[in-house]
């Protein structure tokens, strides 16, 4: 958000993040749109962004964060030489109404040596990762390529949020251009 140039401030909500046999794109769709109904609730005078990211390993299964190195092991194991997806669902709300896009970004990874997922798991950072990784840090060292929106595998894809405000009202060019 801060790259749009939006000012804004962190709501956490209390949305049920439990969805049931959904795929990866219906599940963070319901999620966001639990999380943007629930600030919206807090927050009706105001324009509410929420999302939520998953990663879709190669045969479907969801990846949220891992509880434990183990699980984050499991996880890169999953994702080692091959290519996965990244889903992102942002919905704003505003004006009584909520504006909504999923994104999705394929991701292929190199083949990962055991010993480089060890230290890598030691840094302490895939724990707060979907899928054990961050490409926007260290976790990036892993990935061969991309094919689609690379914000979206950092969890906020830019272009999609941006249209989104201006279909709520909030155009963050003009703001940055000093024309509102």
């Amino acid at each position: 958000m801060r790259s749009l140039g939006v000012d804004f401030d962190v709501l956490v909500t209390d949305a049920d993040e439990t969805v049931g046999d959904v795929s990866a794109a219906e599940a963070v769709a319901i999620i966001a749109g639990r999380k943007a109904e629930a600030a919206s609730a807090v927050c009706a005078d105001r324009i509410v962004v929420a999302a939520d990211t998953v990663v879709a390993a190669p045969d479907g299964e969801i990846l949220g964060k891992p509880k434990d190195a183990a699980d984050a092991r499991r996880m890169l194991g999953l994702l080692s030489g091959k290519t996965h997806t990244v889903y992102t669902c942002v919905c704003v709300a505003g004006g009584g109404r909520i504006y909504s896009e999923t994104v999705a970004t394929d991701v292929a990874m190199y083949e990962l040596d055991g010993r480089a997922v060890e230290n890598y798991i030691l840094t302490g950072e895939p724990f707060d990762k979907a899928g054990a990784y961050g490409i926007q840090s260290l976790g990036g060292v892993f990935v061969r390529s991309i094919s689609g929106d690379y914000f979206n595998v950092t969890g906020m894809p830019k272009a999609a949020t941006a249209r989104l405000l201006y279909l709520a009202g909030v155009d963050v060019i003009a703001e940055a251009a000093g024309k509102t």
